[in-house]
């Protein structure tokens, strides 16, 4: 029941992906928070190639990992102008920072926490996502790069797999802190994704 729970969170996650790379060109412009796809791309290098998963996850994350790729495309071809106060080189210069420091920080804390499964640093990396999706949805003041398709998606997702792992996996057990973080992302996923839908709504009648 785990493989199949965790097989299905990873469907909707890379539908998440692709939905998120479609929206990213036809608005031109990048669908996942900096900081995030930094910590995302960073857990998919290290549970893929340093670290990997079994023989039924480590392919998911491949997959996640070279679709997260395009969308990195993304934000280096349209994320200047999203941080207008910054030159070019600063830009990039400031995401090769977040990179290497997202990376660390998901390498030494699986050694520290001998987090062999990458539970704390997913279900961090993903809680981290939750709130900054949010703040990507006022810094913008549009959905530019985002959908109610992409909101629900990414929620089924995480809950998923937050089930999968509160149900199944020994490292929960025990765990104050996993347990809260599995709540506190649905909370977030939630907000947003009404937050998302009223966006629309408001888009939908200005139009008309």
């Amino acid at each position: 029941m785990f493989d199949a729970l965790m097989l299905a969170a990873g469907g909707f996650w890379a539908l998440t992906y692709v939905l998120m790379i479609r929206r990213g060109f036809l608005d031109g412009t990048y669908g996942m928070p900096l900081v995030a796809l930094c910590a995302n791309v960073s857990w998919e290098f290290i549970f893929s190639f340093i670290h990997p998963h079994g023989p039924v996850q480590r392919p998911v994350n491949i997959i996640w990992f070279f679709l997260d790729l395009i969308i990195v495309f993304q934000l280096l071809s349209y994320g200047p102008p999203e941080f207008a106060d910054l030159s070019k080189g600063a830009f990039y210069a400031m995401s090769g920072l977040a990179l290497a420091t997202s990376f660390c920080s998901v390498l030494f804390m699986t050694y520290e926490f001998e987090d062999w499964d990458g539970a704390y640093s997913a279900f961090g990396g993903n809680l981290l996502m939750s709130v900054l999706f949010i703040a990507m949805l006022y810094a913008r003041r549009s959905l530019r790069g985002q959908s109610v398709s992409i909101a629900f998606s990414k929620m089924l997702g995480t809950a998923l797999a937050s089930l999968a792992f509160y149900l199944y996996a020994s490292v929960s057990e025990g765990s104050i802190l996993l347990p809260f973080l599995y709540v506190a992302i649905l909370t977030f996923d939630l907000l947003y994704l009404v937050m998302v839908y009223r966006r629309r709504a408001e888009e939908t009648e200005a139009k008309r």
